[in-house]
Order: structure tokens, then sequence, then C-alpha cells
């Protein structure tokens, strides 16, 4: 049985990093990085009895009004069981984020497994704004 934890005691910082150094949105990234965004979130670890950890998420919140759902990743073996819809409903269901009034996320390949839990295409797009670091835009221009 898969167990769900936000014990950061727990978290396999190193797995983690190898798993977020390898993905689309954060490709490279530097431990340190992942380190500051683990401290800076209210992070999730899927634990199997025997395999430890398979999975991660966070979110960036202030628990009143706005969360960022960040990182959702299930290691290549356990994917296909619906652990990344059972750690982002974990979040939604959360008695801390039960006021919060708008959850957000970016992603490239997962529209319909976020749509399953209620995440829409932006209701104003014309309001959002992002400012990106040279080095990111220069990242998204190489990978595109």
């Amino acid at each position: 049985m898969i167990e769900l934890s936000d014990d950061a005691a727990r978290l396999d910082v190193t797995r983690i990093h190898g798993w977020l150094e390898t993905s689309y949105w954060t490709p490279g990234i530097a431990r340190g990085a992942v380190e500051r965004q683990i401290a800076g979130s209210h992070c999730l670890g899927a634990y199997h009895p025997e395999q430890g950890q398979i999975g991660f998420a966070r979110v960036i919140t202030d628990r009143a009004s706005f969360a960022w759902l960040a990182d959702v990743w299930v290691d290549e073996a356990s994917r296909g069981q619906g652990l990344g819809r059972r750690m982002v409903s974990w979040f939604l269901d959360h008695p801390d984020y039960a006021m919060v009034r708008r959850f957000a996320l970016t992603t490239a390949d997962a529209h319909g497994v976020y749509a399953q839990l209620g995440f829409t295409p932006l209701l104003r797009p014309e309001r959002l704004m992002e400012r990106l670091s040279p080095e990111f835009t220069a990242m998204l221009k190489a990978a595109s």
C-alpha cells in the first residue's frame, strides 16, 4: 500500500532532485535550488514499503487565497495507477486549503488528469502575466 505523508523529514531529496533535473520543466536544476523549493513549500511524498519514495508534489501557498501546485512527479515504474491524481487530491482535500480561492498550475501534457480534478483553462487569461529570468527564457527557446 502506498502511503502519502507531508513529513518533511521523510523526503528523499536526492531522489527528488534526480526526478526534477530530468523533467521538461526544470531540466538540469541544481540540487540547491530543489532544496530551497522544498524549504519554501508544503511538500508531499508518496512511499512504497519496499521501494521508498515513489512520488512527490508540492504546493506554494499563503493558505488563504492562492496556491500553486508544482512538481507533481510519479516514478516511471509506478505511473498509470492514479498516484499523481491521489497526491493532487490530497492537497485539494486538505483542511489547510479549504478556504483557498484559487489553485493554479502549469502543465504541458497532463491537462486531462487535472481536468478530472476540477482544473480548467484560465477564466481570464488576459489578466495573467509572468516575468521569466533570462536563463529560463533561453532554456525555453532552446527546448522549442
